[in-house]
């Protein structure tokens, strides 16, 4: 319910006074959102506009009673229709705060609104912004890659202040604690490639080579790639969601203000110390896939394991161990710099860190397949 203060108060009023050149809006009454009709600014400035010729515009409140933002609204809508016409606006005759509150609200500039309606734009333009903003991308990927290999040289040279707790926390975390899960996809994707190789040499009567394919499918390519995989939704998400919350609350600034690189502190210990245990989680891959395989070829194809071991040992070679640790050092790498960077770069918000993380996820799973896919060509090329 309204006070009888409000009951009693005249209703707001905004009258206009015409002089040559100048224009007198008188304001008073009670000037309420909750009433239901106050005076609108486009009726106010179709008389002074009626008039021409002005060139200044003054406020006055002598008969102004209780007021809140109705009044501001109205008042920020003459002082934008007063720039735009590059009409003078004196709002000194009004109470104390109307004019630092108008000034207020001038200073911070007006959030921009999507527009809800369907917007149509033309092919050429969606794939130049897609253009434009990939190279964006791309250029900030290389300045992050050449910030990191600065940033190793200045610890090696001595010269970077690293955490070496979060260093030996990050090869415990991406070394034994990864060891369950990893163990556990390899195994199967040792299992499943040779149940379905199984199912096509059988009917040739060369279930026997179900253990090379395992063997070198596992030691090239899978479990390289697989070990990646894991990694990036497991790790390098972890990398993106600590160190977005780092910066959502300015844990980055104050490391800068303490003349602390975050480049040296947090992301050149994680990228090196992924680096390191890639290879070794893949070598453990390799052993857990060829296990898979065994279990299929004992139990299906009824090889007995000592044939099993032959055919893998005689069929996997040195350079087919050395491509895929080779590769998984590789696809570490991208891991730590892929979560890493979205992590520097994301936004001071809560959704933002999570849209780091799930970005951070794709792009690394997207590099590691094109990646392993270049590696591939290029020992094509080579011969190796």
């Amino acid at each position: 319910m309204r006070s009888v203060a409000e009951s009693e108060a005249p209703a707001a009023f905004a009258k206009v006074n015409l002089q040559p050149g100048e224009a007198t809006i008188a304001l008073g009454g009670a000037w309420n959102l909750r009433a239901s009709v106050w005076p609108k600014s486009a009726k106010t400035l179709h008389e002074v506009e009626s008039a021409g010729g002005i060139t200044r515009i003054r406020c006055v409140g002598q008969d102004l009673g209780m007021w809140d933002s109705s009044l501001l609204l109205f008042l920020s809508e003459i002082d934008a229709w007063c720039q735009s016409h590059q009409v003078a606006l004196d709002l000194q005759d009004l109470p104390e705060g109307v004019g630092s509150l108008i000034a207020l609200a001038k200073v911070v500039p007006e959030a921009e609104t999507k527009s809800l309606g369907p917007r149509h734009v033309s092919f050429l333009y969606q794939l130049g912004t897609w253009a434009i903003g990939q190279a964006g991308a791309f250029t900030a990927a290389a300045t992050f890659i050449g910030e990191c290999v600065l940033s190793i040289r200045r610890i090696v040279a001595g010269k970077g202040k690293v955490d070496w707790r979060l260093f030996w926390l990050t090869m415990q975390e991406s070394g034994f604690q990864a060891l369950p899960i990893v163990g556990l996809i390899s195994g199967l994707t040792g299992l499943i490639l040779a149940f379905v190789a199984s199912v096509q040499l059988r009917q040739f009567g060369a279930g026997i080579y179900v253990a090379n394919l395992v063997a070198v499918a596992m030691a090239r390519e899978m479990a390289a790639i697989m070990t990646g995989v894991i990694m990036a939704g497991r790790t390098g998400a972890a990398f993106a969601a600590q160190i977005g919350s780092m910066k959502v609350s300015e844990e980055l600034d104050a490391l800068d203000t303490l003349a602390i690189s975050p480049m040296d502190f947090l992301v050149s210990p994680r990228v090196v110390a992924l680096f390191l245990m890639m290879p070794l989680l893949c070598l453990y891959a390799d052993l857990v896939g060829v296990a898979g395989g065994a279990v299929v070829g004992m139990g299906v194809l009824h090889i007995t394991l000592v044939q099993y071991w032959n055919q893998t040992v005689g069929s996997m070679g040195l350079e087919d161990i050395i491509t895929g640790v080779a590769k998984s050092a590789v696809f570490g790498v991208i891991v730590a710099l892929t979560g890493c960077q979205r992590g520097m770069n994301c936004q001071n918000n809560a959704a933002a860190v999570g849209n780091a993380a799930t970005s951070a996820v794709v792009l690394a799973i997207t590099w590691i397949v094109a990646s392993d896919a270049i590696i591939d060509v290029l020992l094509d090329v080579l011969k190796l």
